[in-house]
């Protein structure tokens, strides 16, 4: 039997897959984004357009930096991002964030809290398209391709569940109109929803569709605030109002107590086919007493 040396041990551990795949791809997609900038500013195109293309260049930088990375430094297929059963993945998560997201916008206007003023040009939806994809992308390769992925292989998939759902709400803290209480309904509702998606599919494909889906439809479409920042171009001009409970006040829809819920019930029934279908991983040390 081999035994590994103590240079070994610390280039294979998941701390520092982790830390060297972060900063990679955080710096690769931060330089290529400036660059692009740059270069777009020279071009005649509108801003929409401008920042449809600087998204794409984004969103290909952070795939690209991820698939290099772990192609070399773990010597694999990077099967994550794999293109087989691609439509099934992307319509999939697709429709489940979106329904996910107007169940929630349903519930303020049952409640008399949403009303829509008047209906933008479709062009409107570039810019809020653009932001949610690009940040589907970056953030599930990080979250759940990174963090999630590498903890589990060590810790199992409960604690990677936990610790990337944790990391995902606090990620949401410095943003506008942030409680605990939001931080909290993000890491249960998107970190730990995104997180089963990625362990049900082993394929980053299904939660970046969701992802985006959810995020595009609140801000794109039903034109309510995302996780606390400016409100963005809309297809719908609506105005929502109402007891934070249920609108999420500041924070948007995401803060509200019916999101947690209608994401929860779609965790859970995720979970269920997960362990039907055997996709739990154990921790290391079970698999040491087997």
């Amino acid at each position: 039997m081999n035994t590994l040396t103590t240079k070994q041990k610390i280039f294979n551990s998941p701390i520092t897959k982790i830390i060297l795949s972060l900063l990679v791809c955080i710096l690769i997609v931060n330089i290529g984004q400036e660059i692009a900038k740059k270069l777009l500013s020279f071009t005649s195109l509108d801003k929409s357009y401008r920042n449809l293309l600087k998204g794409i260049i984004v969103s290909i930088l952070a795939i690209g930096s991820y698939t290099l990375f772990f192609k070399y430094y773990e010597k694999r297929k990077i099967t994550e991002l794999s293109t087989n059963r691609l439509a099934r993945n992307l319509i999939l998560g697709t429709l489940i964030g979106a329904i996910l997201q107007s169940l929630t916008i349903l519930i303020i206007y049952l409640n008399g809290g949403y009303f829509v003023a008047s209906i933008n040009p479709f062009s409107f939806i570039i810019i809020p398209l653009t932001v949610a994809f690009t940040t589907a992308i970056l953030e599930e390769i990080l979250i759940r391709g990174i963090v999630f992925r590498l903890i589990e292989e060590k810790l199992g998939s409960y604690y990677a569940l936990l610790i990337s759902a944790t990391l995902f709400g606090a990620l949401h803290l410095p943003n506008q109109g942030s409680t605990f209480l939001s931080a909290l309904s993000i890491a249960i509702e998107a970190g730990l929803l995104l997180g089963v998606a990625f362990m049900y599919s082993r394929n980053l494909w299904f939660p970046i569709a969701l992802h985006f889906a959810w995020n595009f439809m609140q801000s794109g479409f039903y034109g309510a605030i995302t996780s606390g920042n400016e409100k963005t171009n809309s297809l719908l001009i609506s105005k929502i109002q109402g007891s934070e409970l249920i609108t999420g006040g500041e924070f948007g829809p995401e803060g509200s107590i019916q999101a947690i819920l209608f994401c929860l019930i779609a965790t859970i029934l995720l979970l269920v086919l997960c362990h039907k279908e055997n996709k739990i991983i154990p921790p290391y040390w079970k698999n040491k007493l087997r």
